[in-house]
């Protein structure tokens, strides 16, 4: 079980989530530095200290994704449409979650 997760589930969770924070964050130091914190602290408190090999290992990856997703929303000749299925998906999030806010008060 731990395998899978290590190996399998926590990797594409950190490129998807680190592709959704370099669009919040644009800067991606920031978005290693908050992948870290949040597998370091989940190393000490689920795992044991091996972990943290693996926890260096995921915030290189997400550095990595966060380059590449900088590069690709930046490039001028940009003809993928990762960048605006990124923006639509952050648009129909917040406008979901105002309007979820709004009815459940």
């Amino acid at each position: 079980m731990n395998t899978l997760l290590i190996f399998f589930a926590f990797p594409i969770a950190v490129i998807i989530i680190s592709a959704i924070l370099q669009k919040l964050l644009r800067n991606p130091i920031a978005v290693a530095a908050f992948i870290f914190a949040i597998f370091l602290v989940v190393t000490f408190t689920a795992f044991d200290e091996t972990f943290l090999i693996a926890t260096f290992v995921y915030t290189i990856l997400a550095f990595i994704t966060a380059l590449i997703v900088k590069f690709i929303c930046e490039s001028n000749n940009n003809n993928n449409n990762l960048c605006e299925l990124l923006n639509d998906i952050l648009r129909i999030n917040r406008f979901n979650s105002f309007w979820y806010i709004l009815l459940n008060l």
